[in-house]
């Protein structure tokens, strides 16, 4: 019998390699695609390749909320941080990406306090402060080295942070089968107007890609779910911070990409905050 911290980090390895996945899948496909027809593909097929959860759960009378606005304010600001989580891998390194949207916990604590009242303490305060030094040592605008890519993804790691404040109200009410679907629906509507104006027909190298980003997409929030069911944030989370270095090493096998010291520096005090962060969660527990 497997020990509940195991099926944690058997979910958070399938989390991991979705992610990992899908930042190759989301630089290949944009290779050929606009990020707006990718975004559009990757909705509507990945609501698609929902329906057994949503079968399971019920059918379509099931996925009723009593807080669709709440939905359609979350999915527009979802839509923006994937939409310039995308951009960014086509403009900067994988491991600059990933680092940058690690300081979305960061940008997390600071709404939750401004705007769930939610009090911050010294651990956080430390976090917040490592997390944002590490943003200006990778970004270095000082130097006048800052990037339009390194931008757009300290952008996306913003909206992912609003995204997650959001989320965090509506499980009050919604499973999270519900918060998916309609986070696939809303965002395919969303994305159809610009999708239409840039469309071209995918050729069938295209085509694999934008169905992987589907898949990986879609079923890499039910692996983080899962891995919640079997043990607390303070466990879970933490298991995520492989990203970074996993990221960086996938950049070098693929792309032959080098991660800079400043780089490394600034992933480091980012993800350091991080754990701070989660040092004062467990306290309060």
């Amino acid at each position: 019998m497997l020990s509940p911290f195991v099926k944690a980090a058997f979910w958070m390895a399938g989390w991991l390699g979705c992610l990992l996945v899908m930042a190759v899948a989301g630089r290949e496909a944009t290779r050929e695609l606009n990020v707006f027809q990718v975004m559009m593909l990757r909705s509507v097929i990945g609501l698609v390749m929902l329906s057994p959860l949503i079968h399971r759960a019920g059918g379509l009378r099931a996925m009723r909320t009593p807080h669709p606005w709440r939905h359609l304010l979350r999915n527009v600001a979802h839509y923006g941080a994937q939409f310039s989580w995308l951009m960014a891998l086509t403009l900067i390194p994988i491991a600059q990406v990933i680092s940058l949207e690690f300081t979305m916990p960061i940008w997390t604590a600071l709404m939750a306090a401004t705007f769930l009242g939610e009090r911050v303490g010294l651990w956080k305060s430390l976090a917040v402060a490592l997390g944002l030094i590490g943003v200006l040592i990778i970004v270095r605008p000082f130097a006048g080295t800052v990037s339009a890519g390194q931008l757009i993804a300290v952008g996306a790691a913003l909206g992912f942070a609003i995204s997650v404040i959001m989320v965090k109200m509506m499980t009050r009410d919604d499973s999270p089968t519900v918060i998916i679907f309609w986070m696939m629906a809303i965002q395919s509507v969303i994305g159809f107007v610009p999708a239409l104006y840039v469309w071209q027909w995918p050729t069938p190298h295209a085509w694999m890609w934008v169905m992987v980003i589907a898949f990986v997409g879609t079923y890499s929030h039910y692996c983080m779910t899962r891995a919640l069911m079997h043990a607390d944030a303070t466990t879970v989370v933490p298991m995520d911070f492989l990203r970074v270095p996993l990221a960086a090493v996938l950049g070098w096998l693929v792309y032959a990409e080098r991660v800079d010291l400043f780089t490394a520096l600034g992933a480091a005090l980012i993800l350091f905050g991080n754990l701070l962060n989660l040092k004062e969660a467990k306290q309060r527990a």
